[in-house]
């Protein structure tokens, strides 16, 4: 009995995201950010959330750490299993011990999460002080150093005196992973943190987070747009469109066999070195990315895509298994009689309307 129980341990994830749905209500409707998505992120492991911009993904990840500003943004359903507790259920004061804590996020722009009139020490070591009762904060002081080495700064015990403004973006960055990892954190979430830098540092930035996340056995989630940051990094990926979750696989099986056709646009849009030089033009996904207010139950891709069928302009398909953890979500890989009966749905819904409308009063 304890055997078993030992191994159920083992095997559950670090973090398991539920049917999980966040809605913003405008007074141009209900805008449904993130529409019922679903994964989980093991100890050590690296998930990347990819799309284009307004899918769903920051929202997806600000989400998980509570921090939509409410109104207008409502979490309306779902679960954010974190070691088995939902952190949508926490109170506030549980929140505060997992955020920064057992949960760190690196956002966009280093300079605008960074403030301006205090020291990076005085940043770094307030952190550390909040989570930890029993440090000193000259012990504190000692691990920020500590942490600012670990993220490649050169003489940190001189640089942490310093301001923001006298670190380039990079070093910023830098310093928002070390204040992020200071806490020994079990899960990173790093929201496109390399936007707002060069691709040399770009590069570094990467490097540092896969290593840091190797080192340390951190999870990551990694959000960006930018599947050539994803494929030298990450273990899985799961690629969003309209609020939800079209496709998810395995990285490597991922590039080898996308499914869904939007995952085979955003490939087939990077440049590739071995197709340099040949007359081929780069791939570019016709039209713009829907408007999620008040979506209609159909595929909202299918405008866009060359492979739509009748069924994609009426129903939204369900998730498919196309092979060993790979999932999509694409009425290509459902087999007839799912079409027929979805269509038959359909034809049944709107001729039960006609004959309401019909009906005299």
């Amino acid at each position: 009995m304890n055997i078993k129980k030992e191994n159920t341990e083992k095997t559950a994830h670090l973090l398991e995201v539920k049917d999980l749905r966040t809605y913003f209500l405008t007074d141009a409707g209900i805008v449904k950010a993130v529409d019922g998505i679903s994964f989980t992120v093991d100890e050590g492991e690296t998930l990347a959330l990819v799309g284009e911009s307004g899918c769903g993904k920051s929202v997806t990840n600000l989400s998980i750490m509570r921090l939509v500003p409410s109104p207008p943004g409502k979490i309306v359903g779902g679960e954010v299993l974190f070691e088995g507790k939902d952190i949508l259920k926490l109170s506030e004061g549980e929140l505060r011990g997992i955020r920064g804590n057992k949960i760190s996020m690196i956002f966009q722009d280093p300079m605008t999460s960074l403030n301006p009139f205090l020291r990076i020490s005085t940043q770094m070591t307030e952190t550390i002080l909040l989570h930890n009762k029993d440090i000193t904060k000259k012990a504190a002081l000692q691990k920020s150093i500590e942490m600012l080495q670990l993220v490649g700064i050169p003489s940190p015990e001189k640089r942490i005196r310093n301001y923001p403004h006298q670190f380039s973006g990079g070093m910023r960055q830098r310093v928002m992973i070390a204040m992020a990892l200071s806490c020994n954190a079990q899960l990173l979430i790093a929201d496109e943190p390399t936007t707002a830098l060069d691709v040399t540092i770009q590069a570094q930035i990467l490097e540092l987070i896969k290593s840091l996340s190797t080192k340390l056995r951190t999870a990551v989630i990694l959000i960006t747009h930018d599947l050539g940051v994803v494929a030298g990094m990450c273990d899985v990926v799961c690629v969003m469109y309209a609020g939800r979750i079209v496709e998810k696989a395995m990285t490597d099986d991922l590039y080898a066999n996308p499914a869904h056709p939007y995952t085979e646009g955003l490939i087939n849009s990077v440049p590739r070195m071995d197709l340099r030089g040949k007359d081929e033009r780069l791939f570019s996904i016709e039209g713009q990315p829907p408007n999620v207010i008040d979506l209609p139950p159909c595929c909202p891709f299918h405008p866009r895509c060359h492979k739509a069928m009748d069924v994609c302009k009426h129903v939204y398909p369900p998730a498919v298994t196309v092979g060993t953890g790979h999932e999509t979500a694409c009425w290509l890989y459902n087999d007839e009689q799912t079409v027929a009966d979805a269509l038959a749905k359909v034809a049944e819904t709107a001729e039960m309307a006609k004959s309401t409308q019909e009906t005299p009063r």
